[in-house]
């Protein structure tokens, strides 16, 4: 499957002009904008992903921690049914 790309265009000025300044180019950790825009989406994307995972291993967590009693048998049919809620 191939790679879709996405010109976009954003507008920052001020504080935030500067800051994307000064981490851009010879004195910059980045070579141009492009590349600093993509890393921080990266790292935007990496951190929802983070956040998904933390919420699914705490809910695994509190299932496996709970009694044994309060288990209850379901269908398959069941399960659909409340997932679908």
């Amino acid at each position: 499957m191939g790679q879709s790309t996405t010109t976009m265009t954003v507008r920052v000025s001020g504080a935030l002009s500067d800051f994307v300044a000064q981490n851009v180019g010879q004195d910059g950790a980045y070579e141009n904008v492009s590349e600093y825009i993509r890393d921080l989406i990266r790292r935007d994307k990496d951190h929802a992903e983070q956040k998904a995972f933390e919420r699914l291993r705490i809910e695994l967590a509190q299932a496996f921690a709970a009694p044994e009693t309060s288990y209850m048998p379901l269908t398959a049919a069941e399960v659909i049914a409340r997932n679908r809620r």
